[in-house]
C-alpha cells in the first residue's frame, strides 16, 4: 500500500497557508505581454483591427491572462459577424423580397441579433463595459457600509 499516495487524489492535500496564497497549479507564464490575432484572422476585414483595439487596453489595464484569449477571440469574431452584418443590412434593407413577391425578415437580422449577444456575453467576460470594467478592477468601488459585507468576501 505504499503506492497509494502517488495516485492522484489520494494523500495529503497542499496546505494553501504554505503556498503563500499563490495557486500552485497556474503555471507563472500566465500573464499575457503582447499577442497578436491569430493568423485564420488575416482575410477578415473587422475582427483583426478590433483585437488590434482592445488587447492593449486589456494588457495595459492587466485585465488579461493567457487563460482569456478564447474569449477575446470569440468577442472579436462576434464584432467581425456584427459589422458583415450591419453591412449586409445596409445593403439590402431589412426586409427581402422573395420570389413569390412577399416580404421576409433579413436573415441577417438573426445573425446580427447572436452577434450582439455574444459581444455582449463575452465583452462582460473582458471587463468591456463599464459595470463589469468595475467588477474586475475594483476601481470606483464605495466603501462598504454594510457591517456584514466582509464575510461575503472572505
Amino acid at each position: 500500500m505504499g503506492g497509494l499516495a502517488a495516485v492522484p487524489g489520494r494523500g495529503r492535500k497542499p496546505d494553501p497557508k504554505k503556498s503563500k496564497g499563490k495557486n500552485i497549479n497556474v503555471p507563472e507564464f500566465s500573464n499575457v505581454t503582447d499577442i497578436d490575432p491569430p493568423d485564420y484572422m488575416d482575410g477578415l476585414e473587422f475582427a483583426p483591427m478590433i483585437w488590434r483595439s482592445i488587447v492593449p487596453e486589456l494588457l495595459e489595464n492587466e485585465l488579461l491572462k493567457i487563460t482569456d484569449m478564447h474569449n477575446v477571440e470569440v468577442f472579436c469574431m462576434a464584432y467581425d459577424n456584427y459589422r458583415e452584418c450591419q453591412k449586409e443590412i445596409a445593403l439590402n434593407g431589412i426586409t427581402l423580397a422573395t420570389e413569390g413577391g412577399s416580404t421576409i425578415k433579413n436573415p441577417a437580422l438573426t445573425a446580427l441579433n447572436e452577434a450582439v449577444r455574444q459581444m455582449a456575453t463575452f465583452g462582460s467576460l473582458l471587463g468591456l463595459d463599464p459595470s463589469s470594467r468595475q467588477r474586475l478592477t475594483g476601481v470606483g468601488n464605495k466603501e462598504q457600509t454594510n457591517p456584514f459585507s466582509g464575510v461575503l468576501n472572505m
